[in-house]
């Protein structure tokens, strides 16, 4: 047995199984308590909330409660293993929102025959909850999930896989390019990979001024082109009207390559052929398109991020879902829409380009970090990143009128300023 498979394991299994426990909020030592918490005093929450269903937020957790619902058809790199499977993964993003955000979550793993099946389950049980993060959901069904359930529920519906790598990606990407000189209005973009996570990188990068006819998308068939007409709906989004049909034919003159697909598929060969000071996100996870160290061999003018944290510029989910359902939340939004999005890359990435404080060194365990080509996008433990992301996403949700809630209290998240 590996040395981490040994920890893991033993983390996991001690000195209890699993990641995540409940807590009481209010007293249960005295016949009074109880007769506070259930009957016969807990029928006038009952009574209040039947009359306005909003007091659940008054008198109930639901207002702090994300549900992290998967079917476990797109486990991390490991593929279609089942509900059950995902649940270690939906249990450490529980523990992620409640270590980052502060906010309740409890994992629900689904298991279903049909996509309706999935998406009938979950709205039915939707009202339990504040915010549902869906996770680990394969293509082209995710898609298909998250726009049901974002029409059925009203409640902020957030597919992370999609768009917290999108926004993260994107934060990282335009400052990126902006360290290299370049705008992304100009650049020319190469995705390996046409799945959740690729098309909504994309989508995203659209959103940030990127022209969709500089974006070349790749499967395992090649470029995606207009020529082909197998394609899904999410593939038809990137099909470039091109006579490019290799990863080679794609990268010559390219400013960016985007790497959401699988290990040691970039080589460093090709990555020659891209323009002058390249930038590079390769993504895979655990083991990247192209190693670093060979990147770095082959091109001394790149930008270089990966997903692991173990190399600078690591491109984690974790900077953005849980503030983004704290500032969605904590307005009460019903949807999770682009302005919140948008409004989250820009915190996040501008966060890179301020001063680092000592105890985010600290908890990075380094010495030094400046905005620059190994350092463009806030490190996991950064404390800033709560409260500025959070409140850039809440501002966003009140002024484009999907919040409930249209005034952010002076004192707002005072406790995570950082």
């Amino acid at each position: 047995m590996s040395d981490i498979k040994a920890k893991a394991l033993h983390y996991h299994a001690n000195p209890v199984p699993g990641k995540i426990s409940i807590a009481l909020t209010k007293p249960a030592e005295s016949a009074q308590d109880l007769a506070l918490a259930y009957s016969p005093g807990v029928a006038e929450p009952v009574r209040e909330i039947a009359a306005d269903p909003d007091a659940a937020y008054k008198y109930t957790a639901k207002g702090n409660l994300v549900a992290v619902i998967s079917n476990g058809t797109a486990i991390l790199g490991l593929g279609d293993l089942g509900p059950l499977a995902s649940k270690p993964v939906m249990e450490g993003k529980a523990l992620l929102f409640k270590r980052f955000a502060n906010l309740d979550a409890i994992d629900i793993e689904v298991k279903h025959e049909t996509t309706q099946e999935f998406i009938n389950t979950v709205a039915n049980i939707a009202d339990t909850f504040g915010g549902i993060n869906l996770e680990d959901i394969k293509a082209p069904e995710c898609f298909e999930i998250e726009q049901a359930l974002i029409e059925r529920c009203s409640i902020p519906v957030f597919h992370d896989d999609q768009h917290g790598t999108a926004i993260v990606t994107a934060a990282g990407l335009l400052n990126a390019l902006e360290i290299q000189g370049k705008s992304i209005h100009d650049s020319v973009i190469v995705c390996l990979g046409a799945g959740a996570a690729a098309v909504a990188c994309m989508e995203m990068l659209v959103k940030c001024g990127a022209q969709r006819e500089h974006i070349y998308m790749l499967d395992r068939q090649g470029v995606v082109h207009t020529r082909r007409d197998e394609l899904p709906p999410h593939k038809r989004l990137f099909a470039n009207n091109t006579d490019k049909r290799t990863l080679e034919d794609a990268l010559e003159g390219a400013d960016v390559f985007v790497g959401v697909s699988g290990p040691d598929l970039l080589p460093p060969e090709a990555l020659k052929l891209m323009a002058p000071n390249p930038v590079v996100f390769a993504c895979s996870n655990p083991d990247p398109e192209i190693k670093p160290s060979l990147a770095h061999e082959a091109r001394s003018d790149i930008i270089m991020a990966t997903g692991r944290s173990d190399y600078p510029n690591q491109v984690n989910n974790v900077l953005c879902f849980p503030f983004i359902f704290r500032g969605a939340m904590d307005v009460r939004a019903r949807v999770i829409n682009d302005e919140m999005k948008l409004a989250a890359v820009e915190a996040i990435r501008n966060i890179a380009k301020e001063p680092v404080p000592a105890k985010v060194l600290e908890a990075a365990q380094v010495s030094e970090l400046t905005f620059g080509k190994d350092y463009i996008i806030p490190k996991p433990m950064d404390t800033r990143l709560c409260y500025r992301v959070a409140k850039a996403v809440a501002e966003a949700a009140i002024n484009s009128g999907v919040a409930s809630i249209t005034e952010l209290p002076a004192d707002y998240l005072a406790d995570m300023r950082g």
